[in-house]
């Protein structure tokens, strides 16, 4: 496998963690990738709270969480306040209701600024992606694997791949923006 096709199967990789996190930032609308990161106390460790339960959006404003096992209804709506999300679960029963309040105008600029930093964290690891695999070639250049004209189209392919993924990013954040600062 060239080093262009290596670099971008990482490159690949690091957009789709980027994606995941974006997913998981909070937008006016109910999401339940919200919760993906929520680690709840049960059973005697730590779990994840999709391994507990389903969660839904009935509604826009809203999510419900469905547990597996009604017996960690009380431990899910415990885990859900200990997870810093300025969201408060409603045991109803079996079931947890969480009611997403609007945010404010300072609260969505946070939010914004949180995902720009995110973006820009995800073109830095792409680009020290590019930095490895250009070292890579050009210690396969010195050590007589490549020659100075493969060398040069790996580098430059290597470029482009980061160019590309860079952009890709960008679309990305545009779009999470144009979403979080819609009222």
């Amino acid at each position: 496998m060239s080093a262009k096709d290596e670099a971008k199967k990482v490159m690949q990789a690091s957009l789709e963690h980027y994606k995941t996190e974006l997913k998981s930032m909070r937008s006016n609308r109910a999401n339940p990738a919200v919760l993906d990161s929520v680690v709840v106390e049960v059973y005697g460790s730590q779990m994840r709270l999709k391994e507990l339960g389903s969660v839904s959006a009935p509604e826009s404003r809203q999510l419900l969480v469905s547990p597996f096992d009604p017996a960690t209804a009380g431990a899910i709506a415990k885990g859900i306040e200990r997870a810093n999300l300025n969201l408060q679960p409603i045991l109803e029963g079996q079931t947890i209701r969480i009611n997403i309040p609007p945010m404010d105008e300072n609260m969505r600029k946070e939010i914004v600024k949180q995902a720009k930093k995110k973006a820009e964290d995800a073109k830095i690891v792409i680009r020290e992606i590019r930095r490895k695999f250009n070292d890579l070639v050009r210690k396969q250049k010195a050590d007589g694997v490549l020659t100075e004209d493969v060398m040069k189209k790996e580098e430059k392919a290597i470029q482009e791949l980061t160019d590309q993924f860079c952009k890709e990013i960008d679309s990305l954040f545009t779009a999470k923006e144009k979403e979080i600062l819609t009222v």
